[in-house]
């Protein structure tokens, strides 16, 4: 096929798609270019299916460092594992891309997406989205559909559709929303604070003004999908005739169970516990295979464990469904019983242990300083930027009570990470000089881990004295419908999450929504259940919020948490405490175990650590800058003066001058030969042969006559 270019203008995006022009050979392929930044995105499959019942699609978004005229830095010159952005993006096109693929489809998926020139301009994440999109779309592989990825922004209160990535830094709002037609099918969603008269403005949506949006971001992605269509319509591959899996692979095996085991599958569901739950469907299973044993009749392991997951989901979406019962008993819109307790950790600047059902999350909080924060780099920026707001969010095999060594962090874990951070951040108002690391620990779960994550790292701020200006909690809604009927579940536990049709995720303060995140197994979602979904959303999270609230009543500080001390000096002062190459201010900073920050700009000093440390220091900082305060004599350089110690420290001697001046003998100017201990060698009041090598203003440079002769 002749090379075929496609060029889209439509919501702010000019758009070039080059068709048949490079990767041949794979099923499908797009070069992509908007303003200077140009995608590669191709499509491989794989064309034996896999046996179990899922979609093998694997989604990589790779940033080339030659993309943005860049050698990779480090010891090894090639581009390694994957940063934080491009793992997420990976996340956000998989998650979009998965409701385009039929029932049935096992195939296994591999989607490439490669930036090859970047521009700081541009939104990479919707770029990367339309190019995997149109990619898929114009391969052999038997899709249908295409989606369309559109962003939103809030600028001077004025809603802008794609903002650039410069403009996004204006933005009180981040929402990212994918979709086809007039169907969404992924959403992604932010707040972000704003100063106002030296005060912090969370700007949270309300349920009514964030339907508005959505509405708008609908119609922008209505265009959108339109325009591709007619356009790429000439680039379509011949669709391959791919046979689906069929949904149910034993019908005889699933009539037998729904004949023989419809009362003990439904009262299995309805335990109340996990453990238990999946012990009975276990011992469910052991008998259907021990039946089909004993009349000679051969069933494979696998398959009846295939067929009773099967019957199972349908007995959990009809109880739903048809009854309003739950599998563990609540109402529709009942959340799981909630226990908080705060600073449990002796040595922890703050950690709360946030309880929901069978769902554990333990948050810790710790406070550094700025030079703590997390650098890292975006394809696009020509610096380093510093996160000083960072969330970590683990979830190790024992909470579900699997036998797993604990590995790198996995795409799951970081965007979970991701979503509590973007959640938490707009209430946090952060000193521009300390740092702040929330980590959870997920120790139980059966649902709602990252909800979870959000309501204990909120309360382990408080717990740590982080200022917020408000408390946010979070609640994970969950669909089951059958195109008629349609129920929304409050506080969903993992049952609902994998058998449902929806997982929302939505955080907020009681005044708004500050983050959510919206997963759909359908191909799209009505807006009146969307609207239903954020209500009774927004009845929970204030539940929450009261149980949080009340909480707090009962907290204490942490013994643990660092003291602060701020003090002003003189521009002349700074010099000296922080020594030749920062030999000083490093010699105290091990010596008190503390935290220092010199500004400059205000002339001050900022120690941070425990109450007796930053004294200690503090003092210490004096008897350094004090002898500068006291008028000095110009001394003859060269020349040979007697001296006496007054105070000897580990990296040199304060010697008292003939003019009663304090200058610093630094120990590296004792002796030409190297001296680990000068207490050995000399002690407070001995006099002693110093000679004055340099004066510079106030600062006077010593050394003794063995150190030059």
């Amino acid at each position: 096929m002749r090379e075929q270019i496609v060029e889209i203008d439509c919501n702010n995006l000019k758009e070039k798609f080059s068709f048949n022009k490079v990767a041949k050979q794979a099923s499908g392929a797009v070069l992509y270019q908007c303003r200077d930044a140009v995608l590669l995105a191709t499509v491989a499959i794989d064309l034996n299916p896999v046996t179990e019942d899922f979609l093998p699609l694997t989604v990589q978004y790779i940033e080339k460092s030659y993309a943005a005229a860049k050698i990779p830095g480090g010891f090894i010159k090639r581009e390694t594992k994957p940063g934080d952005f491009e793992t997420l993006t990976s996340r956000i096109i998989d998650r979009s891309l998965r409701p385009l693929f039929p029932k049935g489809f096992h195939y296994p998926i591999v989607v490439t997406v490669m930036v090859l020139s970047s521009d700081e301009r541009v939104d990479m994440q919707v770029a990367g989205m339309n190019a995997a999109s149109s990619a898929l779309y114009t391969s052999d592989i038997p899709i249908d559909k295409l989606v369309s990825a559109i962003r939103i922004g809030k600028i001077d209160n004025q809603i802008v559709i794609n903002p650039t990535f410069i403009e996004q830094d204006k933005s009180t709002l981040d929402l990212l929303v994918v979709g086809s037609g007039l169907d969404i099918y992924m959403i992604e969603m932010c707040v972000n604070a704003s100063k106002e008269n030296n005060r912090q403005l969370i700007n949270e949506l309300d349920e009514d003004e964030l339907l508005e949006i959505l509405e708008i971001s609908r119609g922008a992605i209505n265009r959108a999908t339109k325009e591709y269509v007619d356009g790429f319509e000439e680039a379509i591959k011949d669709k391959m005739d791919l046979k689906m899996s069929e949904e149910l692979s034993d019908i005889d095996l699933y009539n037998y169970i729904e004949s023989n085991y419809r009362d003990e599958v439904s009262q299995a569901i309805q335990s109340m516990a996990k453990s238990e739950r999946n012990s009975e469907l276990k011992a469910i299973e052991d008998k259907i295979y021990l039946d089909f044993e004993s009349r000679g009749e051969s069933r494979e392991r696998e398959l009846i464990s295939e067929m009773l997951s099967a019957y199972k989901k349908s007995v959990v979406r009809s109880l739903i469904l048809d009854k309003n019962i739950r599998a563990d008993g609540r109402a529709l819109n009942e959340i799981r019983k909630i226990s908080i307790e705060t600073n449990i950790l002796p040595s922890v600047h703050g950690s709360c242990l946030f309880t929901r059902g069978e769902t554990q999350a333990l948050v810790t909080s710790t406070i550094g300083d700025i030079k703590s924060a997390q650098s890292y780099e975006l394809i696009g920026s020509k610096s380093s930027l510093y996160e000083t707001f960072m969330v970590h969010y683990n979830f190790p095999a024992f909470s579900v009570g699997e036998a797993k060594r604990q590995g790198p962090p996995t795409r799951r874990e970081l965007g979970h990470g991701n979503l509590a951070k973007r959640a938490l951040k707009p209430t946090v108002d952060i000193d521009r000089d300390i740092t702040i690391r929330l980590v959870s620990e997920i120790l139980e779960s059966n649902g709602s881990s990252s909800m979870a994550t959000v309501c204990g790292g909120a309360l382990a701020l408080k717990a740590s004295e982080v200022k917020t200006e408000k408390l946010v909690a979070g609640i994970a809604m969950g669909l089951v419908t059958d195109g008629d009927r349609y129920a929304i579940l409050s506080d969903i536990m993992g049952l609902e999450d994998h058998d449902g049709d929806m997982d929302f995720k939505i955080t907020g303060t009681r005044d708004g929504i500050t983050a959510l995140q919206m997963d759909i197994k359908l191909s799209g979602i009505d807006t009146k259940i969307l609207r239903d979904a954020l209500i009774q959303a927004k009845e929970g999270r204030l539940q929450i919020l009261d149980i949080m609230e009340e909480s707090l009543n009962n907290m204490t500080p942490s013994q643990a948490l660092p003291s602060t001390i701020v003090f002003n000096i003189e521009a002349d002062d700074i010099p000296a405490i922080i020594g030749k190459g920062g030999g000083t201010i490093k010699d105290i900073i091990d010596k008190f175990g503390v935290s220092i920050d010199i500004d400059r700009d205000a002339n001050s000093v900022k120690i941070m650590g425990s109450s007796d440390s930053i004294k200690k220091a503090k003092e210490y900082i004096d008897t350094i800058i004090s002898p500068l305060k006291k008028p000095m004599m110009i001394y003859e350089l060269n020349r040979r003066y007697k001296g006496k110690i007054k105070k000897i420290v580990d990296f040199g001697m304060f010697v008292e001058m003939p003019d009663g001046y304090d200058a610093l003998l630094h120990i590296s100017k004792v002796s030409k030969r190297r001296i680990n201990r000068l207490d050995e060698l000399y002690k407070v009041g001995d006099n002693i042969d110093i000679i004055v090598l340099e004066q510079r203003g106030k600062k006077v440079e010593l050394c003794t006559p063995d150190y030059l002769y």
